[in-house]
């Protein structure tokens, strides 16, 4: 049973008196505006914490010019947790681009600036300078995912693992309620923090010549993995076949005397612990210091969507998931998840729409298959790509029938799938009454899926299966859309510039896309986060899994790689002319239908003003796969990237609205 909320935790010291604290046992200190919803980290871990009979008070962006602000409750009986948000305060910053942000959707009004850059390590030292040996612990992406020595894009250099630079005590990385109750635990026993060193999915440092708990699987030296990229890359790969909490080791870094340990993952919750997690008493919107701010804008997408997994076996390269959550799925009962709709249709703003049933991948509810569970995860493979494991277990059964019995709760009109699913693992279901229910009852006009790219290698590269299960995903869904009778869409995510990628491979996407009739809006370029093997291959020009050589675009490809994407954008054509004449396609640029630009002397494009026809420069809306608007010549009917029309009349409900915004 999902328990009555009564009020939100203290967000400032008149509020901590209010409930009588003469002071905290913890200091939640966070890069983001305090939302108590079990989508965001801070509010999942205070209430896991309050429900264990531990006060905890929150910090919510201080002031990070001076150490002031972080007297807001004085010194805490047991320590300050720390977190940059979450997601990670560069990437919350910057664009792939390096460029600055202009909102931030974790502040208060959107409000850039509010949190500085590395925050986990601006915080960690401004407490130092307040308390001194205060015990601080830290959290969230931004720490586990920098747990280790790792290449930072924005400096371009390894980086210390960032509990070095932070000076905290302890890191926790992956979920972290298991973890940090254990700690609190241990913390309100007496023991002393540095002593802290047998918890699963911490990480800190010690001498040299200590002991280390758990067994080891490897040592590296951070004066060497800094400088020789071919010994980064295997010191990630090793890093990433042990992040499973069945059969992972213990890691060493070296950093002169001293040692960063980090201990075996925390093994992840299981399903009544998961249930208990959401059934905490979350005040499921933001505080309300922030309505004249006009709220926090991070709460709109989520307000109304559940999550009810964990995890993802997908294994995507340029995703973090499998270094932070892991690729062991668990899921929620299904009675744990109608509670919580159920409560959501009690809210007065709710208008009758569940808007996801989701998380990592929405249509994972359990491990890929069950030698996991006592063998955990494979090392050396994948359990989708290139092609699905013999022994992956595909089963939506359970998964459909939770969202029609959520659908069939009073007050609710339609329950939607907005998260994302895999589509390899969709297709590799023989059963096909999950895609049949998904495509009548469950997509709000719009389904996101991440094909990425069309190129083999390149889809190699990226931990993807093969364009054609794509292809027979997309035509089969625009079949079975066109049987329902509605009129619904694809909104296909898209990458460049992926590790791996020549101007080639982008020409070839280029022309599928061009044949299909699809020009899309957005398209994400590769963006060099922490804790992905993609970042790796950037860095270092090697596959870590590998170990082999791969294909890095430079800047300047890499604009072009994205202009050739969307090659319909006036501000791009000088590029797509470039990256033609560079690989000798000039037969591409003219005024047929095949072609994808004009030449430039019959351009007629001015930045100054606006032209009709080819030259317009109004913003291109197409986000999703929509007819051609006349045939391509030489080439078949689109049949996948268009939309479905629907029959005998039915009524279209699709709009031609979607973005790219997708985590994977």
């Amino acid at each position: 049973m999902i328990k009555k909320p009564e009020a939100f935790l203290p967000l400032c010291r008149r509020e901590a008196e209010e409930r009588g604290w003469d002071r905290p046992d913890f200091v939640y200190v966070t890069g983001d505006a305090y939302v108590d919803h079990p989508s965001f980290g801070v509010a999942i871990i205070s209430r896991v914490l309050e429900d264990a009979g531990f006060r905890v008070a929150i910090l919510s962006q201080p002031d990070y010019k001076s150490a002031e602000a972080f007297r807001e409750y004085g010194r805490p009986r047991l320590g300050f947790l720390v977190t940059g948000g979450n997601i990670d305060s560069m990437v919350a910053h910057y664009t792939a681009a390096k460029r600055k942000r202009s909102y931030d959707f974790y502040s208060p009004g959107g409000k850039m600036g509010l949190r500085p850059d590395r925050a986990t390590i601006v915080y960690c030292n401004r407490i130092r300078e307040a308390y001194g040996d205060v015990p601080i612990i830290i959290g969230g992406l931004e720490a586990s995912l920098r747990r280790l020595a790792h290449y930072d894009y924005w400096s371009d250099k390894v980086r210390r693992s960032i509990l070095v630079d932070s000076r905290a005590d302890i890191l926790t990385y992956g979920m972290g309620e298991n973890i940090l109750r254990r700690i609190a635990e241990l913390l309100d026993r007496g023991v002393p923090v540095k002593k802290i060193r047998d918890v699963r999915g911490t990480v800190y440092m010690c001498s040299r010549e200590d002991t280390v708990h758990y067994p080891v699987a490897a040592a590296f030296d951070y004066d060497v993995i800094k400088e020789d990229k071919v010994e980064y890359a295997k010191a990630f790969a090793l890093q990433y076949k042990e992040n499973d909490s069945v059969r992972g080791r213990a890691v060493l870094e070296y950093y002169g005397d001293k040692m960063i340990v980090q201990n075996p993952p925390m093994p992840p919750l299981e399903r009544d612990e998961l249930d208990r997690v959401y059934s905490l008493p979350y005040m499921r919107t933001y505080h309300p210091s922030y309505e004249s701010d006009g709220g926090v804008p991070a709460i709109t997408e989520v307000r109304f969507s559940i999550t009810h997994n964990r995890g993802c076996f997908g294994g995507c390269n340029f995703c973090a998931l499998a270094f932070h959550q892991g690729r062991t799925v668990r899921s929620r009962s299904a009675e744990s998840v109608i509670e919580e709709a159920k409560l959501l249709t009690t809210f007065p703003d709710f208008k009758g729409y569940i808007n996801d049933v989701g998380g990592p991948t929405a249509n994972f509810r359990y491990p890929a298959c069950k030698k996991q569970l006592t063998d955990g995860v494979c090392a050396n493979r994948k359990c989708l790509a290139p092609t699905p494991c013999k022994n992956l277990e595909v089963d939506h059964s359970e998964y459909t029938k939770l969202l029609g019995d959520i659908a069939k709760l009073d007050r609710v009109k339609r329950v939607f799938v907005r998260s994302g699913v895999r589509f390899d693992y969709v297709m590799a279901d023989k059963d096909e009454s999950f895609f049949r229910t998904l495509v009548r009852d469950h997509v709000s006009g719009q389904l996101k899926v991440a094909p990425e790219h069309c190129s083999a290698h390149v889809l190699s590269a990226m931990g993807k299966p093969d364009f054609s299960v794509y292809k027979k995903f997309r035509k089969r869904f625009f079949e079975l859309t066109r049987e329902c009778g509605k009129e619904q869409y694809m909104v296909p995510y898209l990458m460049s510039s992926h590790p791996g990628s020549t101007l080639t491979d982008a020409l070839e996407l280029a022309l599928e896309l061009k044949e299909n009739g699809y020009s899309p809006e957005q398209v994400q370029d590769f963006y060099p986060t922490p804790g992905t093997a993609s970042t790796v291959m950037f860095y270092t020009g090697i596959d870590p899994f590998t170990g082999k050589k791969i294909y890095v675009a430079d800047y300047e490809e890499k604009q072009l790689q994205r202009a050739l994407l969307q090659w319909g954008r006036p501000e791009n054509r000088d590029k797509v002319r470039t990256a033609l004449k560079r690989l000798g396609r000039e037969d591409l640029i003219g005024f047929s239908a095949s072609c994808l630009v004009k030449p430039e002397r019959a351009d007629g494009y001015r930045k100054d003003k606006k032209v009709d026809g080819h030259g317009s420069t109004a913003k291109n809306k197409s986000t999703v796969q929509n007819p051609p608007k006349k045939k391509l010549t030489g080439s078949k009917k689109p049949a996948g990237w268009a939309k479905s029309k629907p029959k005998n009349g039915g009524k279209g409900t699709g709009k031609n609205v979607g973005k790219r915004g997708g985590k994977k």
